[in-house]
């Protein structure tokens, strides 16, 4: 057995982490020194828990919190903090993400918009993706008039390498149905999600 795999280790876990470890020792260093023993696990555990969003089923997260109500006003979730990893360099990217959606009949209990998201967030993604799978999965489950979503967020992968821009932020968003076509409610959205302290 390799002994930098702790007892605690389960066996259908060690494959991540005795991975790991050969990567530290192709970039060069020794994953036998004190300061690294025990990093195969800690990566493969963290890893684990970043792309836990692979395993969540979002009908039990919103777990019957749909709501029949008789509102016909915009609902707004805003600065939302989002963290994800870049599915092509499996560097993070992180900020803020902004919900609003027009009801129909229904809504969504409000703790569980950010839940949403963060089921989206930990898998390697990409922020446009993101972006439409969470407006995508909101229209489908209460169908409501409309929805808008919008990311704002700074890419390591264009911070730490690449072009290195350190105060780069990208931006997107996804509108559906009248937050789409109708020119007022998609200003409003963007006039309130722009409103700090609001």
């Amino acid at each position: 057995m390799n002994q930098t795999i702790t007892p605690e280790v389960m066996p259908e876990r060690r494959g991540l982490a005795e991975q790991i470890r050969a990567i530290l020792g192709e970039v060069g260093e020794d994953p036998d020194r004190e300061g690294l023993r025990k990093t195969p696990e800690r990566v493969a555990e963290s890893l684990r828990f970043l792309t836990s969003g692979y395993t969540k089923d979002v009908q039990k997260i919103l777990n019957g919190a749909v709501y029949s109500v008789a509102y016909d006003e915009m609902v707004i979730v805003k600065d939302i903090e989002v963290f994800s990893l870049c599915e092509h360099h499996l560097l993070p990217f992180f900020g803020r993400c902004h919900v609003a959606y027009l009801p129909s009949n229904k809504v969504i209990g409000l703790s569980k918009i950010p839940r949403l998201v963060d089921v989206f967030a930990r898998r390697l993604q990409l922020q446009e993706r993101l972006t439409t799978q969470i407006a995508e999965t909101i229209m489908e489950i209460i169908q409501p008039q409309g929805v808008g979503v919008i990311i704002e967020a700074r890419h390591l992968c264009m911070i730490m390498r690449g072009v290195e821009k350190q105060n780069s932020v990208a931006i997107t968003s996804s509108m559906l149905g009248v937050f789409r076509d109708n020119e007022q409610t998609r200003a409003e959205f963007l006039r309130l999600v722009r409103e700090r302290g609001a």
